[in-house]
């Protein structure tokens, strides 16, 4: 057996292709009369496209092949199988295998998926049922190993996982390098701990990705001394030019709480072209199914005025080099047979997917029934182990009237700190809808170590209720948002009781729910059913919002994040990350 990018071949199969190749057997398939995108050359070719064991044998403009089955395309465009250059799986609430199911009839044939939220719950067990349920995906599904379990040091997860422990990974097919290196202080102070998992992957000639947000050219610098290629937080055409012009590639972002595709997109140029890609990072259910991910992302580029193309290249080929997958990322002779046929050039609007020369995706709609379910571990589902609070544990004491505040920015994953004058009554914050000044807590749901974070947020806009989740990056512990204490509390018991997930409270009663068992973020059902309870759930949060106007759990799950500036809240309190310390 010959392994060339993953993708195993006999000699029986090899032999088989040659002689394909040669005209003394049919192909499999033929997709014929095909406008074929040349990313190499950035030209279209009228041609057909030649399948045989799974490998696109010919661009056949001649019309000399023949093959067992044809498909006439009619005229219409065809592109390689896109490439998510960052993606964390969980995000979408699915498992991998389902996550696949939502993808692949968007043109999305291979994703690398860093499982850091996974991990940061359930360590290597996690970590372990990632890469055993994306074996049941259709889709190409592959891992970088987490740098930052836990993301700091300045909050609780529920696991750690140091180089010794992500080694045991290395050896696995779908493992490419080492995931986004978040904790800076560490690379730039030379910590050995996060040295020695650099080293790990550079001693397995990895690819080691970069976390750059906020970082300045000089910092970068740092980074890239130790060998870090890549960076998806760059929020400005200037950020991404300097990360470019010191060797990165730039994984320019559009997800459902960041979005930075358009900001980013005046960077990039004919001569530098070839350094960026597209990623998706973190995207829900719900966006997924209507928009797709990176089809997106390239629609969004042309609308902007690139050149098809070059966003297609962009979107496959950049993608595949960048993370050395080298038989993926374009239609030619020897690469994979991931292709996509195009209803739409403009809005990249989907008639039909293959994934190894085989038809798996038409209209929207996968033609593969759904795999089986994956074994989960029992401490895997029972994740969630929050203490009894009560009220005394919301209370935010005052001395005077001022307060520091997070203030969210929709869709952005960063905050701004303000420092205002807030409601304040017995000596104790009281939350204000009219002010639009809101309670906000974190609590340590793993260990029981007792820990919580309590403060205040500007910008939510929620006019009654709480709202709360289990789904807080990274380190997942149970954050909630309110109006008011009692509300709070609710949400809290019922994230407790369903193990994890989504809750919506108004007036005392859960009125919309959706449960992640499955590590407190991830659902165990089938993607379709999914859907139709996240549907539910954003129902009900309209009903105590009727204004919503972003995607408020996904921007509520990075409020804990804190190597995202300017201002989050963890579990061990208030965080400034500029200056990296707490803060009252």
């Amino acid at each position: 057996i010959l392994i060339v990018g993953g993708f195993e071949m006999k000699i029986q199969q090899m032999q088989r292709v040659i002689a394909v190749s040669q005209h003394k057997e049919p192909a499999d398939f033929i997709l014929k009369n095909a406008l074929v995108a040349d990313v190499f050359t950035l030209n279209w070719k009228k041609a057909n496209i030649v399948v045989a064991e799974g490998k696109i044998i010919a661009i056949d403009e001649q019309n000399k092949f023949i093959a067992y089955e044809e498909e006439d395309a009619e005229g219409r465009y065809v592109v390689p199988g896109m490439i998510d250059a960052h993606i964390h799986i969980e995000s979408s609430m699915l498992t991998p295998a389902q996550f696949s199911r939502i993808l692949l009839p968007h043109g999305i044939t291979s994703v690398i998926t860093d499982p850091h939220e996974i991990a940061n719950v359930s360590g290597a067990s996690g970590l372990s049922f990632m890469l055993e349920d994306a074996k049941k995906a259709q889709m190409d599904i592959y891992y970088m190993l987490p740098s930052s379990v836990p993301a700091t040091a300045f909050e609780n997860a529920g696991a750690v996982m140091k180089a010794q422990d992500l080694a045991a990974f290395v050896e696995h097919e779908s493992v490419l390098g080492l995931a986004e290196v978040m904790d800076f202080p560490a690379v730039l102070n030379g910590a050995e701990e996060m040295l020695e998992k650099i080293a790990l992957a550079k001693m397995n000639h990895m690819v080691i990705d970069g976390h750059g947000a906020g970082l300045t050219p000089s910092q970068i610098g740092g980074y890239r001394a130790v060998g870090i290629e890549t960076d998806h937080e760059c929020v400005s055409a200037e950020e991404a030019i300097d990360r470019v012009s010191q060797g990165m590639y730039v994984l320019m972002r559009e997800g459902s709480a960041a979005k930075n595709v358009r900001a980013i997109l005046p960077a990039v140029t004919q001569a530098n072209a070839r350094r960026f890609a597209f990623c998706t990072d973190d995207k829900h259910l719900d966006e997924i199914i209507e928009q797709g991910t990176i089809n997106y992302a390239v629609s969004l580029a042309i609308e902007q005025g690139m050149e098809p193309l070059q966003a297609i290249q962009i979107a496959s080929l950049n993608a595949a080099e960048c993370y050395q997958l080298k038989d993926k990322g374009a239609l030619a002779a020897g690469f994979i047979a991931d292709f996509v046929l195009l209803e739409d050039l403009q809005t990249m609007r989907v008639a039909a997917v293959w994934k190894n020369g085989v038809k798996v995706a038409a209209n929207g709609e996968m033609l593969t029934a759904n795999p089986e379910r994956t074994n989960i571990e029992t401490a895997i589902l029972q994740s969630v182990h929050l203490p009894n609070i009560t009220k005394d544990d919301l209370a935010i004491p005052f001395k005077s009237n001022r307060a520091n505040v997070i203030e969210i920015m929709p869709g952005q994953i960063t905050t701004k700190h303000l420092v205002c004058e807030v409601d304040v009554e017995n000596g104790y914050f009281v939350p204000s809808v009219e002010k639009d000044l809101l309670k906000m807590a974190v609590f340590e749901r793993h260990h029981q170590v007792g820990t919580k974070g309590i403060g205040i947020v500007h910008g939510f806009g929620l006019q009654k209720g709480a709202v709360a989740t289990t789904v807080a990056h990274d380190s997942h512990n149970a954050i909630v948002v309110g109006t008011n204490d009692e509300d709070m509390l609710v949400a809290l018991e019922a994230l407790q009781s369903m193990q994890g997930g989504l809750v919506v409270v108004e007036d005392g009663q859960v009125i919309g729910k959706m449960s992640l068992p499955v590590a407190g973020i991830m659902t165990d059902v089938e993607a379709k059913l999914a859907a139709q309870q996240l549907h539910k759930v954003h129902e009900a949060l309209h009903h105590i919002h009727p204004d919503l106007q972003f995607h408020f759990f996904l921007t509520l799950s990075f409020l804990s994040l804190p190597v995202i500036p300017t201002l989050k809240l963890t579990d061990t309190g208030l965080f400034d990350v500029t200056n990296f310390k707490h803060i009252e």
